[in-house]
């Protein structure tokens, strides 16, 4: 499975955040939305960083509640990990372990911000795979 059936069954909707919003409206935010993560993006279609539920978390453990008023640009992550839609989904089981990360963004050979995969999404997608195998194995079988 690629990435491209991913979004094609959860949809390519992708919330940003500008770098200048506060963390205080990154949490409305992802509370509103029920997410764990967003795209920071000037624009909504270039990725130039994101941020995370984690990130707020660690960030105000490090500085105490005055980094809720302070801009996401302090406490987003920068070095982006993203994902093509031609990617296959077992690369990112490989990527999001490796590098201990939950949400990477989908851009096109543009470099544009097409959708954004969690690893969640990769999960299920492994499991209707297999569910899906082993029924035809099933259908294979009793011929």
């Amino acid at each position: 499975m690629r990435v491209k059936d991913v979004l094609r069954n959860k949809g390519s909707v992708v919330v940003t955040v500008r770098p200048d919003a506060t963390c205080r409206a990154l949490l409305a935010l992802l509370a509103e939305r029920n997410i764990g993560a967003v795209v920071v993006s000037e624009d909504g279609v270039t990725v130039r960083g994101i941020v995370s539920e984690r990130d707020v978390v660690r960030r105000l453990n490090d500085r105490g509640d005055a980094v809720l008023d302070g801009p996401v640009s302090d406490i987003a992550v920068w070095e982006v990990s993203t994902c093509a839609l031609e990617d296959h989904v077992d690369e990112l089981c490989t990527t999001m372990t490796s590098r201990r990360i939950r949400h990477l963004p989908v851009v096109d050979p543009a470099g544009r911000l097409v959708g954004i995969v969690s690893i969640g999404d990769v999960v299920k997608s492994t499991i209707d795979q297999l569910e899906f195998d082993r029924k035809n194995l099933i259908d294979y079988v009793q011929g």
